[in-house]
């Protein structure tokens, strides 16, 4: 879950309908994912000294650039890239096809051996691993929806481009509580060979793909439209046993349709939930949001100053995303 300090004459014109390809009723979620997510290329997460100086490169290499290739030889794991490495060095230096916002661009890299051994001077990653709450699944399309927010590396603050991933079963073992200042987070056990589903993208509305394995007996909710959510009370679902799907009151205090993804705010009511939990916790993000029956939305974010507080974002804009 992301950490967000608060101190994230009209022209009247005839429209058709908009034809939503979404279901009006969706199975809404609530159990605990484990996510892990191989990236296209491999991501520079940072840098360390050789010989107590920073390896260069021409153009610069930046925290948050995508390896593509080592020469002509694409790359998509850490194996294949020291492999291609290996293959391609020339005069101590190699080049490399690089990506940064959407641009490629060649760089040399020069090496410097140390015991027979050529370093590069980079701290990389090529896959993340984590929890969250799966959202929902379309009973037609089999597509689901979690978390409600992007995942980000946390070293190079950058998005996770995904060429593949899954999501699959996992198991709250324990909760690191939040206080004030310090979100707390869920503890799990994972058990990666329960595949539940397939990850085709990461975007700033969620983690979006297919579901593979049999849909699950969760209750089927009515989708509300974002001027149906009120201010008022409301309930999450989420796990913080086990496997124990739970509902949780709270208080819906503000809604914000111009905000991309922080439309609802609420404060935590229920006490069973802040004496287990002491508020929002990191692995929470995605938790369903239910009103008057129907779900309006998903936790994603908590205030890490008032722990017993965060954001939710509107269950149509993640709808719409998981279609595109």
């Amino acid at each position: 879950m992301k950490k967000l300090k608060i101190a994230f004459v009209a022209l009247l014109m005839l429209m058709p309908n908009l034809v939503l390809a979404y279901s009006n009723k969706i199975l809404v979620g609530g159990q605990n994912i484990g996510i892990s997510i191989q990236s296209k290329g491999i991501l520079v997460v940072g840098f360390y000294k050789v010989d107590g100086k920073l390896i260069k490169s021409n153009p610069s290499i930046e925290v948050g650039d995508y390896i593509l290739k080592v020469g002509e030889t694409e790359v998509n794991s850490i194996n294949e890239l020291t492999n291609a490495i290996e293959k391609n060095i020339i005069d101590s230096k190699v080049e490399l096809t690089t990506i940064r916002k959407g641009k490629e661009r060649k760089s040399t890299l020069s090496l410097i051996e140390q015991n027979g051994i050529f370093k590069t001077g980079l701290y990389v990653k090529d896959s993340i691993t984590g929890i969250g709450t799966l959202t929902y699944i379309d009973p037609e399309s089999k597509i689901f929806g979690a978390l409600g927010h992007e995942i980000i590396e946390a070293n190079s603050n950058k998005r996770i481009e995904v060429k593949t991933g899954t999501i699959f079963n996992s198991v709250i073992t324990g909760i690191h509580k939040s206080s004030d200042g310090s979100p707390g987070e869920k503890k799990a056990n994972f058990k990666p060979n329960d595949v539940y589903g397939t990850i085709k993208k990461n975007t700033e509305y969620g983690l979006f793909g297919t579901y593979n394995a049999n849909l699950p007996g969760n209750k089927m909710y009515d989708v509300a439209q974002k001027e149906e959510v009120k201010v008022g009370d409301a309930k999450i679902l989420t796990v913080l046993n086990g496997s124990e799907i739970k509902e949780y009151n709270i208080n819906i205090t503000k809604i914000n349709e111009y905000n991309k993804i922080k439309n609802i705010s609420f404060e935590i009511t229920d006490k069973e939930l802040l004496d287990q939990a002491g508020g929002v916790v990191q692995g929470m993000s995605g938790s369903p949001i239910i009103q008057n029956e129907k779900i309006i939305g998903a936790v994603t974010h908590v205030i890490v100053d008032n722990v017993k507080t965060g954001y939710g974002i509107f269950i149509t804009t993640m709808l719409e995303e998981g279609e595109n």
